[in-house]
């Protein structure tokens, strides 16, 4: 009976609860003047309607004042301030009534006693509604059990929007301070970190859920270092602000950033080398919706350019970057101007005409071919697009007058094994070769760096669609590592390089300790709540597989080609001294490269490289693969 009143119409709850409060109102005058003058008989020196006013005048308040308009199942404790005052209200006007129709015999102190049962009657009754209501709710399937780690005031918050939801049952609170552990908030006990592991050994938990926005974010990634052996799902909750607005709801709780699965906190930016080569100037990023032009362009915009060049070849790509730096710039009122230009780097007349027609006084050169099995089997194109498109950029920057030209440039450039990383290096080359004519104007530098967590291409969302379809994750080798960085970071940090003083040097981001790509992979299940399946744990949920290396691809990465290497004004940029061409070998060198891509002759491009290219070693598969394509 009780549960099909739970799916009546909205209106037909407001008028039973109307009628409950009706009743309730008359019962309670009645025990509080059964309690004054301790006789539980009938008070028949009254007439009956006197015990009607209290409902007649109270219903109009409570209508007034939205208690039948509140949905109970969702009701919360500051509504007990909203009942009071209807119920106070309520007796005021009551005890006017008595004086005006001169009803005499009621005691006075009845009347408090009868304030106080009312207030308690529709206060306990809307609760224990609520309670009824709450539990006799279908519960989804896939609820998940979940620990709060946070019992602050947004951890509070929390536990009280997950109850009214059908994704998550709160178990409880997880927090630091000892003097709240033990405590019971809202009907739920707040754990200890010991006790924390032994309700996750024991199975009891599927979730942990950050809810401490106001820790710094060194401590919420020493918290992800602490749970990732735990192998339980960490997840992190959105702010209140953004649940309030609507913006996203409490299943969209994000997974656990790339940041934070890196382990370590960003070096914090300089604040005038991002602004140097930005502020009240006129920039343009080629390659603008990459993974690390969008960033780029993002980074860019919060330092006031006057105007921002997207310059991109997939139409796509420029379209996405446009709207979302247009929808930044309008929110913020900011005065940029936003240029979206489709075009190849290729074309050298266009890129010139774009430079000049905008007075481009800063240019973020990121277009390029990254994928390096791609790049080794279409190594035409790899050249085309990775060391002539750089070379003309470059040539049109001096003929506009451009001020900057900063390389986004690899770690794979350094004695590499493809021809994705040789192709850069000879990118570098050509800026190093221009930077070395005197009579050249445009300042260039370039910026090596190795993997980026989460750009296309990266390792990241790979592994996390492999384990979200129950695996295998799949790793090449076991003892592979890669350098890894944040996209914003690496943004960061390739602009505050490039407005470092100078002229073709090349700069090396410190990107820390290199990273086991198999560790990566195992924090990855661990803090998706899996374990790694293997000789050692034979009923583990996810198994982890080596494919063997692709083609071209390096177990280890190195970011200098030698040891002349030097400090520059940022801890975590050094400035790398190396041997270069010079422009008239550079000619002669792009010359025969131009003539080997247009007969399509991969044999003569890989040995022009292994000339020019310090430490081209092409993998001998590939090379016979390419010599073989070459013959046909």
């Amino acid at each position: 009976m009780i549960r099909r009143l739970s799916y009546l119409p909205r209106t037909t709850k407001s008028l039973i609860i109307l009628a409950v409060d009706f009743v309730l109102l008359p019962v309670a005058l009645w025990a509080a003047i059964a309690l004054r003058i301790d006789d539980w008989t009938y008070p028949r020196q009254f007439a009956w309607w006197v015990f009607l006013l209290p409902s007649l005048i109270a219903s109009p308040i409570f209508i007034r004042l939205g208690l039948y308009r509140a949905v109970i199942r969702y009701i919360e404790d500051r509504a007990v301030i909203t009942i009071a005052s209807a119920v106070s209200l309520a007796t005021l006007g009551f005890i006017t009534s008595l004086q005006l129709f001169q009803v005499t015999g009621i005691p006075r102190g009845s009347l408090l006693i009868f304030w106080l049962m009312a207030m308690a009657i529709i206060i306990s009754s809307r609760f224990v509604a609520r309670a009824i209501l709450r539990r006799l709710a279908p519960l989804s399937t896939d609820r998940k059990t979940v620990l709060i780690y946070g019992a602050g005031s947004a951890g509070r918050q929390l536990a009280v929007a997950l109850r009214t939801g059908q994704e998550f049952e709160p178990v409880g609170f997880v927090d630091d301070a000892r003097d709240q552990q033990g405590l019971q908030i809202g009907g739920l006990r707040v754990f200890s970190n010991s006790e924390m592991i032994d309700l996750i050994s024991a199975g009891s938990v599927d979730q942990i859920l950050l809810a401490i926005p106001s820790a710094p974010r060194s401590r919420q990634i020493e918290l992800v270092n602490q749970l990732e052996p735990l192998a339980v799902e960490v997840r992190v909750l959105p702010g209140m602000a953004d649940l309030v607005s609507g913006e996203v709801r409490l299943a969209d709780a994000r997974e656990v950033g790339v940041d934070e699965l890196l382990g370590r906190e960003p070096v914090p930016p300089n604040k005038a080398l991002l602004a140097r080569n930005i502020a009240g100037k006129v920039v343009m990023v080629t390659g603008a919706g990459g993974s690390i032009g969008s960033e780029l362009c993002r980074q860019i915009i919060k330092n006031q350019p006057t105007a921002l060049v997207l310059y991109e070849l997939s139409e796509f790509a420029l379209y996405s970057i446009e709207q979302e730096l247009t929808h930044i710039i309008r929110e913020h009122a900011l005065p940029i101007a936003v240029h979206p230009v489709l075009g190849s780097v290729q074309n050298g007349m266009r890129l010139t005409a774009i430079m000049a027609r905008y007075q481009v006084q800063t240019v973020y050169h990121a277009a390029a071919y990254k994928h390096v099995p791609l790049v080794e089997f279409n190594i035409t194109e790899g050249i085309l697009n990775n060391a002539f498109g750089t070379r003309s950029a470059a040539a049109a920057a001096i003929e506009a007058g451009v001020e900057s030209f900063v390389l986004i440039s690899t770690d794979k450039a350094v004695r590499p094994t493809n021809v994705m990383g040789a192709s850069k290096r000879m990118a570098e080359l050509a800026l190093q070769a221009y930077a070395l004519d005197p009579s050249v104007k445009t300042r260039f530098s370039m910026v090596r760096f190795g993997n980026v967590l989460g750009s296309s291409g990266s390792v990241v969302p790979l592994f996390r669609k492999q384990i979200a379809t129950g695996g295998p994750v799949k790793v090449t080798h076991p003892e592979i590592n890669r350098f890894f960085m944040t996209i914003p970071e690496a943004s960061q940090l390739v602009i505050q390089a490039g407005a470092m003083g100078g002229n073709g040097e090349v700069f090396v981001l410190d990107m820390g300790s290199p990273v086991r790509i198999v560790d990566l992979a195992r924090r990855m299940i661990h803090l998706s709540g899996y374990r790694v399946r293997d000789e050692a744990n034979p009923h583990g949920d996810i198994a982890i597989e080596f494919s063997g290396l692709r083609p071209g691809e390096k177990l280890y990465e190195e970011l200098l080609i030698g040891d002349n290497v030097s400090g520059t004004e940022h801890p975590r940029i050094m400035k790398a001294n190396e041997s270069c061409l010079t422009l008239n070998e550079l000619e002669q060198v792009i010359a025969d490269l131009g003539v080997a891509c247009v007969a399509n002759d991969s044999r003569t491009i890989i040995e022009i490289l292994q000339r020019c290219v310090s430490g081209f070693k092409p993998d001998q598969d590939v090379r016979d693969h390419l010599y073989e394509f070459a013959d046909q």
